[in-house]
């Protein structure tokens, strides 16, 4: 990601707090060591007829990727940990409804890497879950004990 003015960086916490959405979740996955997959995502959102200011936005964050949906909605995601890591230093100072999930984001990429057996990964499971708050999710189901019901039942921990 490039460097940012002041401007651009409160612009973008801004653009966030209003049109963009944060969070984390957890998807079943039973190539993965604890059978979930957990994926951040950071994403701004506009109508398909804006679309050339979410290219030109993805271009000079050189970041990210373009998503039209069937709903007349384009998506800018930031899906790499890397870019998303490097625009939560950017903009966290800057957001004011976001801040919460910003820094949740950050603290559970943080302990991702150190996760060293499954109770490690229940722990940034609970931390997951706080999204279902933060985000007002209704229909979160991947949540901390369905996970730890997958893990005990495919003896990756005992119960």
């Amino acid at each position: 990601m490039r460097k940012l003015t002041v401007a651009e960086k409160a612009y973008i916490a801004g653009f966030l707090d209003g049109d963009g959405s944060v969070y984390v979740k957890l998807t079943k996955n039973r190539t993965y060591r604890y059978r979930f997959q957990v994926s951040s995502y950071i994403a701004f959102y506009q109508s398909q007829t804006n679309e050339k200011f979410l290219k030109t936005l993805c271009k000079d964050l050189k970041c990210g990727y373009l998503r039209s949906r069937n709903d007349g909605v384009c998506e800018f995601i930031v899906g790499d940990e890397k870019s998303q890591l490097e625009l939560i230093e950017s903009i966290l100072p800057y957001s004011k409804l976001k801040h919460k999930q910003l820094k949740l984001m950050k603290e559970i990429i943080e302990k991702k890497k150190m996760v060293k057996c499954a109770k490690d990964f229940l722990r940034l499971c609970s931390l997951i879950d706080k999204y279902k708050k933060l985000n007002y999710s209704k229909k979160r189901t991947q949540i901390t004990q369905e996970v730890e019901k997958i893990l005990k039942k495919e003896g990756l921990i005992t119960p």
